[in-house]
C-alpha cells in the first residue's frame, strides 16, 4: 500500500532524524506503535488545567488539582513516550517528550518538597529563572522543529512564548503579564492537543483526516 501523508515518517513527530548523524530505524523499531500522540496529549492536558489558573479563570485554591497531572500524565506518560521516540530511533521526539516529562515531575517535586525552602522574597525570581531557562530550552527546539510538521513547530513556537512570558511575569511579580501568560499555555495546550488528535485519528484511519503539514525535507 502507499504510504499516504498521515504515515509518511516525516509527518509525524519529528521522525527520520539526519542520516549523517544516526543509524536508520531497526526492523523491531518500526513496528511499535507511534507515541508521539500519547506525549502530545499528557504534556496539552496538563498545560491547558495549569493555564487556567495562571489565567486567572479559576480560583487558585483548585491549583494542588494540577499536580496529580504534573506528576502522573505530564511527567510519567511523556518520559514513556521519550523512552520509545529513542527506540524509534527519534532524537527529537525522544529530547521532548522525555525533557517536558521531567519538566512537569520537577514542577511537582518542587512544589511538593523545595518550595517552602525558598525565602519569600526569592521565590518570584527563582521561579522566573526556571521558567526562562525552559523557555531557552524550547527556543531551540522550535529551530529543530521546522524539520517535522507545522502542527509541531506551532505548539513550539507558542511554548517558548509562553515560558519566557510566565518567567518575567513571576521575576517581576505581574499579574497581568502571568494571565497572559497563562493565555498563552491554553493555545499552546489546544494546538498539542490537536496535533496529538491529528496522530490517533490519522493512524486509526490510514490516511490524513487531520491535516499537520509536513515541511519539505
Amino acid at each position: 500500500m502507499e504510504a499516504t501523508a498521515a504515515n509518511r515518517p516525516d509527518a509525524r513527530f519529528g521522525r527520520e532524524p539526519a542520516k549523517e548523524t544516526t543509524a536508520p530505524p531497526t526492523a523491531a523499531a518500526m513496528s511499535i506503535a507511534d507515541p508521539a500522540p500519547l506525549g502530545l496529549a499528557a504534556f496539552a492536558m496538563t498545560t491547558f488545567v495549569l493555564s487556567f489558573f495562571n489565567a486567572g479563570l479559576v480560583s487558585d485554591a483548585g491549583e494542588p488539582v494540577v499536580l496529580g497531572l504534573a506528576l502522573a500524565y505530564g511527567g510519567l506518560s511523556q518520559v514513556l513516550a521519550g523512552m520509545w521516540e529513542f527506540r524509534n530511533n527519534n532524537t527529537f521526539g525522544a529530547t521532548a517528550f522525555t525533557s517536558y516529562g521531567a519538566f512537569w515531575l520537577s514542577f511537582w517535586a518542587f512544589d511538593q518538597f523545595f518550595a517552602s525552602k525558598v525565602p519569600a522574597a526569592e521565590l518570584g525570581d527563582a521561579v522566573g529563572l526556571y521558567l526562562i531557562a525552559w523557555g531557552i530550552f524550547t527556543a531551540y527546539m522550535w529551530i529543530a522543529s521546522f524539520r517535522t510538521t507545522l502542527a509541531i513547530n506551532l505548539v513550539f513556537v507558542l511554548l517558548t512564548v509562553t515560558f519566557i512570558v510566565l518567567g518575567i511575569g513571576q521575576s517581576g511579580g505581574n499579574t497581568t503579564v502571568l494571565h497572559v501568560g497563562g493565555w498563552l499555555g491554553i493555545a499552546t495546550a489546544v494546538v498539542a492537543w490537536y496535533a496529538s488528535f491529528a496522530g490517533v485519528a490519522n493512524s486509526t484511519f490510514g490516511r490524513t483526516v487531520m491535516p499537520v503539514r509536513p515541511f519539505t525535507r
